[in-house]
């Protein structure tokens, strides 16, 4: 279904299958670390961060154990009669612990208040790239992706790589950090009770591997049936109406719950298989922290270690766990980042338009003549639509397009836009291949009026400015006038200020065509470009709009796409086409007299009216 911010180019669904796997996965990762790259010297203050905190948080167990070996002391001291506990040493010991977590403490918000900011500006970055990216896209790759998987891409998949990147990078470093800063405390301790708690961890690893190798293509599903969801609901948002009138919400409701239910199914494996993780790990390493304990009683009953050694051990056993576990846990949250990563990457990497020549030419003063020299097109290479059109336009002529549904009539008008380039031939404007011209200058020339209007939320005076940006209030209100549309305006509410809404609902069809004429006259181009611009207005109205247009036209190479052959009849040149050929071609009334395919076109819609 067309939708009104679309434009006049609306798109289909691109199918998402379920299983697709991460096609570049390195890739994906070799670019975001580009990005990264960016910001080398926030990225060393915060690995600098980081690992201040951790080994401050590291040495937090060892200095407890001595107070509690001190406490001890004093403890036998005073049952043995001999003395009693220095509680200004025990004084000093928890000073120096409060000191250590507490500049601990102070590091790690330092460190997330610089990776905040460096996230922040690397997404920011990444949406404004995806933004300038949209508008370099063909319009071919818009026929094919719906409208809601790129806004998946700018959102959904932006945000995931801003939130992993925010706590993932963080975390390994901390994790990595405080997993070497422990094993080296643990051997410091005990190298017997350091083997004890590390056979437990090639088990774990092995544990671990598994899973993250299953759940990674569920990670991938996930964002993109996410994006699939996405599509579908802007889409029947977009044309709620339509929906509404032909009854379409059983549709839509089964259809939405396909794409609900592959994503729960995604979503689902993903976020179970990543939870097993943290359960069995954590299963494995109470058999460690049992066996430790065990071990450890018997080496202190021995006087091989004391209670505060036994104290702090077991703190960086739970420690060094914990952070396999995080480690493992980051490795879910990492892949979940390179899939939304790699389709953020995949879109930036589409191919754009054909690159302008640093020469090409400007359009400001062309004259309107054009040729069209044996035109091939198709929207897809095997299916032509356009084969070997010629035809020959001079400077302010009227040239009507006429012929069924299909034949090609739209098609054109792309074409000259450069919406897209033909396959064969060539078409020149004042001798000049179109090619060769600048699309910005070239389609500054052509102003357009289309059947299906297209208005966005702004003021009436905002929307009719868009044909000229720098015009005066003074230039909208004479275009607005010419276009027979002032009168309506002024009986608004708020007149030119009125806000139309997301879906200029509150302004009727005939009146939002209007607005999109006074845009058109406000442009004043070289050439038009007018797709039955009056179909959806009242008749009364659309003889005033028909002398404002041919008031308009006068003086400039107009092309009019004609459904009613009878808007037509004073056109200078009619193109009658038929499966992208032009089958006829003259006035009004040469083509009747031929009594052709033409004359057949004319004569059955005066039929149907009669």
């Amino acid at each position: 279904m067309k939708q009104r911010h679309r434009g006049p180019m609306g798109g289909g669904p691109m199918a998402l299958m379920p299983g697709d796997k991460a096609k570049d996965f390195r890739g994906a990762l070799k670019q975001l670390v580009r990005y990264l790259g960016g910001h080398k010297w926030s990225m060393l203050l915060v690995w600098a961060l980081a690992v201040a905190a951790t080994v401050l948080a590291i040495l937090g167990p060892r200095v407890l154990g001595q107070a509690i070996d001190e406490l001890m002391a004093g403890v036998m001291a005073t049952l043995a009669g001999t003395g009693g506990v220095d509680f200004t040493r025990l004084g000093q010991i928890v000073g120096m612990l409060i000191a250590l977590y507490g500049a601990s403490t102070a590091f790690l918000y330092l460190q997330g208040y610089v990776m905040a900011g460096v996230t922040m500006r690397i997404t920011h970055r990444m949406r404004n790239e995806i933004n300038a990216k949209i508008h370099r896209l063909p319009f071919g790759y818009y026929d094919k992706t719906t409208h809601g998987e790129v806004i998946s891409r700018i959102t959904n998949d932006v945000d995931t790589i801003n939130q992993s990147l925010n706590q993932g990078l963080t975390q390994i470093i901390t994790a990595v950090t405080t997993i070497i800063g422990v094993g080296i405390m643990m051997v410091s301790i005990s190298w017997q009770l350091t083997l004890v708690a590390l056979v437990m961890l090639p088990l774990s690893a092995v544990v671990v591997t598994g899973i993250v190798k299953n759940s990674q293509r569920h990670f991938v599903d996930q964002q993109r049936l996410l994006g699939s969801v996405n599509g579908h609901v802007e889409e029947m948002l977009g044309s709620h109406t339509i929906v509404k009138a032909f009854n379409g919400e059983e549709r839509s409701v089964r259809e939405f719950g396909k794409h609900n239910e592959a994503l729960y199914g995604s979503a689902w494996k993903s976020n179970f298989l990543s939870g097993l993780i943290f359960p069995i790990t954590n299963v494995l390493g109470n058999l460690s922290y049992v066996a430790i304990c065990v071990l450890g009683g018997y080496f202190a009953s021995i006087r091989l270690i004391t209670v505060g050694d036994i104290q702090a051990f077991i703190q960086y056993t739970r420690s060094f766990t914990q952070q396999i576990t995080q480690v493992a846990n980051i490795t879910n949250v990492l892949q979940q980042t390179m899939a939304a990563a790699e389709r953020v990457f995949e879109f930036l990497n589409e191919t754009e338009e054909i690159p302008e020549a640093e020469d090409a030419l400007d359009a400001t003063d062309v004259q309107g003549d054009i040729t069209f020299d044996r035109v091939a097109f198709g929207y897809d290479p095997q299916t032509p639509v356009i084969r070997g059109f010629n035809a020959t336009v001079k400077p302010g002529q009227k040239i009507a397009i006429v012929g069924p549904t299909g034949a090609g009539k739209t098609t054109i008008v792309k074409l000259l836009m450069r919406f897209y380039d033909v396959n064969d031939g060539a078409i020149l404007l004042d001798g000049h291949d179109i090619r060769h011209f600048r699309r910005d200058s070239l389609r500054s020339a052509f102003g357009m009026v289309l059947q299906d209007t297209w208005l966005y939320n702004g003021t009436i005076a905002d929307n009719i400015r868009y044909g000229k940006l720098d015009a005066t209030d003074e230039q909208v209100r004479a275009a607005a006038k010419t276009a027979q549309a002032d009168h309506f305006v002024r009986t608004l509410p708020e007149g030119y200020q009125m806000i139309l809404n997301e879906e200029a609902s509150n302004v009727s069809q005939g009146q939002k065509q209007l607005l999109t004429i006074a845009r058109a006259v406000l442009a004043d181009p070289k050439i038009l470009i007018l797709d039955e611009a009056t179909s959806s207005v009242d008749t009364r109205t659309e003889i005033q709009i028909q002398k404002a247009m041919d008031n308009l036209m006068r003086g400039r190479t107009s092309f009019v796409i004609a459904h009613r052959l009878s808007t037509i009849r004073d056109a200078d040149l009619i193109l009658v086409m038929r499966d992208g050929d032009i089958v006829e071609q003259g006035t009004h009334g040469e083509l009747l007299a031929k009594d052709g395919f033409y004359a057949e076109l004319y004569n059955s819609q005066f039929e149907r009216a009669g």
